[in-house]
């Protein structure tokens, strides 16, 4: 049934992939045999990203037993995909111990390989609904840096506010 699946689905244990579907290896660029036994930072733009979205990840399921994000991740060929992310958790006790996970597909982000990996966690941010301070609560940032980030991310994508950034990351019309 998982084979029939147009979404990604996953089963990790400590961050490493025990199964995935057809659409989860083609969605990165692989092949099934090839992922399988593989840790999870390879489909992460930067081993910090990977760390840090890891933290925060295992904090939200040791609480609530899922955890929810979008973010730019990294294929085979280096080039980065925007996906919607979900995990749920066997044991709220070590939350990575055995996860599943269903991955989608939202757009291709142009020129998304040049964002910094500041601009991608705010950007996830934007995606998620935080406000600036949200996020820098969240990054351990100022509200300044923040909003200094989000004006970049409008320069670099040509759009004259947040709603119409997330318009084009999100792939809909402006």
């Amino acid at each position: 049934m998982a084979s029939l699946s147009p979404l990604g689905l996953m089963l990790s244990s400590h961050r490493k992939i025990v199964l995935c579907n057809t659409a989860f290896a083609h969605m990165f660029g692989h092949e099934i045999d090839d992922m399988q036994g593989a840790s999870l930072a390879m489909l992460y733009p930067s081993q910090d990203e990977f760390e840090r979205i890891g933290q925060r990840g295992w904090q939200v399921m040791a609480q609530e037993g899922q955890y929810q994000d979008e973010r730019l991740m990294r294929r085979r060929d280096g080039s980065l995909i925007w996906v919607r992310v979900h995990g749920r958790a066997a044991d709220l006790a070590d939350p990575f111990e055995t996860a599943s996970w269903v991955f989608e597909p939202l757009s291709a982000v142009t020129d998304a390989e040049r964002l910094t990996p500041r601009e991608r966690e705010v950007l996830a941010g934007m995606a998620k609904g935080q406000t600036s301070k949200d996020s820098a609560r969240e990054l351990g940032l100022s509200p300044r840096t923040v909003e200094k980030l989000r004006a970049s991310l409008r320069a670099h994508f040509g759009a004259r506010n947040a709603a119409e950034l997330m318009s084009r990351i999100g792939g809909m019309p402006a």
